[in-house]
Order: structure tokens, then sequence, then C-alpha cells
């Protein structure tokens, strides 16, 4: 679908309200994982401040410790774990591990290396620290339409990256190439609706997600590799 090259939304009282709401809820989260010194981001609609009311509030651990500690933590502070699941995007992505903590919370964590290539994924989409949420900032990054969205005091300015991938990239402070693999994964959805995943495993009520990882790395080679390789 052709995008407007650049258009400017102004934000009305119930986004500001709805804005709020979600990163209230956020912050919960961000402090109790803060507190155990647990170093967390947000990212998307929540860290850029173009929220809908079907936002989802997806934080994301960059250096996890062991998953028994994450899940301790999570379980001593009240909240409640709906469903456990590893997931890995394409057989070069690293293995992740998602924990869905109500229908519009999750909780991811890499169960590998990550490439840098990966990690930009989320500066591409617009990533907020604890600090950021506090202070009430919003940051830039690209939507799902491959518009870069940039606040401004009233609501923000988004402007299509097609042909501005580079420019884009410097603005975000993230590789050209990290712009380009998310443009074609997006165009890719566009035209083919929604993309499956190379591995999507719901774990087990008892089961950890190493014990989980091991059993996929013994019946997938392709798993195995992954592993063995960005763990050198």
């Amino acid at each position: 679908m052709k995008r407007a090259e650049q258009i400017e939304i102004i934000y009305d009282e119930n986004h500001w309200r709805l804005l709020k709401q979600l990163r209230l809820k956020t912050l919960k989260i961000m402090k109790t994982l803060d507190n155990c010194n647990l170093r967390c981001i947000v990212h998307g609609s929540i860290a850029r401040g173009d929220v809908l009311e079907t936002s989802d509030i997806d934080l994301f651990l960059p250096d996890p410790p062991s998953s028994f500690i994450i899940e301790t933590i999570l379980e001593r502070s009240g909240f409640q774990t709906y469903q456990r699941t590893i997931i890995q995007a394409t057989p070069l992505y690293a293995l992740k591990a998602y924990i869905e903590l109500n229908h519009q919370s999750s909780l991811s964590f890499p169960l590998v290396k990550s490439r840098q290539i990966e990690k930009d994924f989320y500066k591409f989409g617009g990533e907020a620290f604890l600090s950021t949420i506090k202070e009430n900032r919003r940051v830039l990054g690209v939507n799902k339409r491959l518009m870069l969205i940039e606040p401004t005091t009233e609501g923000h300015v988004e402007t299509a990256i097609f042909g501005r991938e580079k420019e884009t990239a410097n603005q975000l402070g993230i590789s050209v190439n990290a712009v380009l693999d998310r443009v074609r994964a997006l165009l890719r959805r566009d035209k083919v609706g929604r993309t499956g995943v190379f591995i999507k495993r719901e774990l087990a009520p008892n089961e950890t997600f190493e014990q989980a990882m091991k059993k996929l790395a013994d019946q997938n080679p392709a798993v195995r590799r992954r592993i063995k390789f960005y763990q050198k």
C-alpha cells in the first residue's frame, strides 16, 4: 500500500489519556524488574507514543540471567504467568523466551547470544528505558506501516522510509542492513499476510526454558547449529 511521504498527527485528549494509562502499567513491571537489577526496555508504540486501544506492552530483557531467576522474581512480585513460549523467527535468529503476563503484556529475552542486527530490531521500532518512561519522554521509531515516528509536543510527524533507508538508519543509530532487513520482513507481511515463524513451542507447566531449548536442539540440527555458532 502506498504511504504518504509525510504527515503530522495531532493527539487528542483520549490519545494522551490512553498513553498515560499504558505507560503506568508498563512502569509497574519495569520497576519490579529494575528493583531486582534486571534492566529491561519497552519497545514499539509504548516507546514511540503512537498508541492504539489494541497496543500491547512489549518488554525485553537484553542481558537476562537464568529464566528461573526471572520467573521467580515475577512470581514473588505477584505477576501471574499465562503462557510461556520459545520462538525462533528464522534459523539464523536467536531463540527467545516469551512470557505472557496477561492479554496485553509480555516479557521476552534471548536464550542464546543475539547478533547485532537482531539487537538493532528494538531500536528500529523504538526502545525506551525505565528512565525514559519516568521522564515521560517518547522516542524515534518505525511502525509496522514503515513510517518513521518523530514525537512532537502535540503528537508526532510520520515519514515514509522508502528511499530513505540510510537516513533512517543514521537517525535511529543502527546499521543500514538492519533497516533493510526489517523493511523486507514487513513488506513480505504486507504482501502475503501474517508470516509464520521457524519455531514456536509452548512450554509445559513444570518445564524450564533451558530444558525446552535443549530438547529442541536434540531434535533439530538447525537449532543446534544456531546455538553453537553464535556461542563461540
